[in-house]
């Protein structure tokens, strides 16, 4: 059944539901890689811990000036005069 040639085109297209096809070869499959399926893991976690990297880095840089009066006062315009700067 089905195993006669083709009137048209004078090849054998095989049985009812496999018509000539031949088994695929080559098939290329695609996939995502981790970090693409979950681009925000582990986020959160990395944010508090460069947050806290990061200030306890500056903090010695930030924290004295702001605590010291005499850092006020020599911002001021009165501090900038004695300190020999113009009155801009």
């Amino acid at each position: 059944m089905g195993h006669s040639v083709d009137p048209k085109n004078g090849h054998y297209i095989g049985n009812w539901g496999e018509f000539g096809c031949p088994t695929p070869q080559r098939i290329a499959t695609y996939s995502l890689s981790p970090n693409r399926q979950r681009p925000m893991a582990g986020a959160a976690h990395a944010a508090i811990f460069n947050v806290f990297r990061r200030f306890r880095h500056q903090v010695l840089y930030v924290a004295p000036p702001s605590l010291s009066h005499t850092n006020e006062f020599l911002n001021s315009k009165p501090g900038r005069l004695l300190e020999g700067g113009n009155e801009e």
